[in-house]
């Protein structure tokens, strides 16, 4: 079932908005229900996780304080510098 809904939006974006639909032979109104669609659908995609992931998951030990992008910074500077 279809309901009517009123928007305030800036004349500009409503206006390149118009075109952008013209463009794409579809509809301003499908273009905001597919968006709203997007954003309030839950996720249904469940990634597997291979066996072999799985598998080595855990294997490695790493501190609660160790930080990542401190150790990152400095790999790169001894490759690089």
């Amino acid at each position: 079932m279809n309901t009517k809904l009123t928007l305030k939006l800036k004349k500009d974006v409503i206006d390149q908005a118009k075109k952008y639909a013209s463009d794409h032979d579809t509809s301003l109104s499908r273009i905001i229900e597919n968006y709203l669609a997007a954003i309030t659908a839950e996720s249904k995609e469940t990634e597997e996780i291979s066996p072999l992931v799985k598998s080595i998951t855990g294997v490695i030990d790493i501190p609660s304080d160790f930080n990542h992008k401190e150790s990152f910074h400095k790999q790169l500077n001894e490759k690089y510098l």
